[in-house]
């Protein structure tokens, strides 16, 4: 490995992949990873690549070049010290919660802020969005809303044809007799 410093073209192809990667995600949270161990570091990286969320160590002056260039230039308050960036690709809120849920854990790990839908929101706002119910959490909601009247009606139903059956067949015992 050499000494010197990276070559214009690995800049340039490093550039276009913090672009790349800004442009495609729907939600990202910047943190400051300062103090915290390799281990925990490395468990921090499997939590998150287990819930589909990609987080990066970003080399803060060709970072600053590709948020200018997705119209987020509001992140750069949150570039000081080491940072790193974890990046949510479908549901917004899963970034949030993960790393909030891990910020418990690591007590060195700290929340600077992030962006969801291309608007920059503060740390207090990650925060806010992680207690936020899951997209999927919010489906299982709205089905069990949906299908609590349908289930009403079919014990309703039920109830009325089970005494139409006992009416018959008393009636049809009457008859027998």
């Amino acid at each position: 490995m050499s000494l010197l410093p990276k070559s214009r073209a690995l800049k340039e192809q490093l550039l276009a992949e913090y672009k790349e990667k800004l442009s495609k995600a729907k939600a990202g949270v910047i943190v400051c990873n300062r103090g915290i161990t390799v281990e925990q570091d490395t468990a921090l990286r499997k939590k998150l690549r287990e819930a589909g969320i990609e987080y990066k160590v970003v080399k803060k002056t060709l970072f600053t070049f590709a948020v200018k260039e997705n119209n987020l230039s509001e992140l750069e308050q949150f570039f000081e010290g080491p940072i790193a960036i974890a990046l949510s690709y479908d549901d917004p809120v899963k970034v949030a919660k993960v790393l909030k849920e891990s910020a418990k854990d690591l007590e060195k790990l700290e929340v600077r802020g992030g962006f969801i839908e291309g608007k920059v929101i503060s740390a207090q706002e990650v925060d806010a969005l992680s207690k936020l119910p899951s997209k999927e959490e919010l489906i299982a909601k709205m089905l069990g809303g949906l299908n609590a009247p349908m289930s009403g009606l079919v014990y309703v139903l039920s109830g009325t044809i089970r005494k139409l059956v006992l009416a018959l067949d008393a009636i049809a015992k009457k008859q027998s007799a």
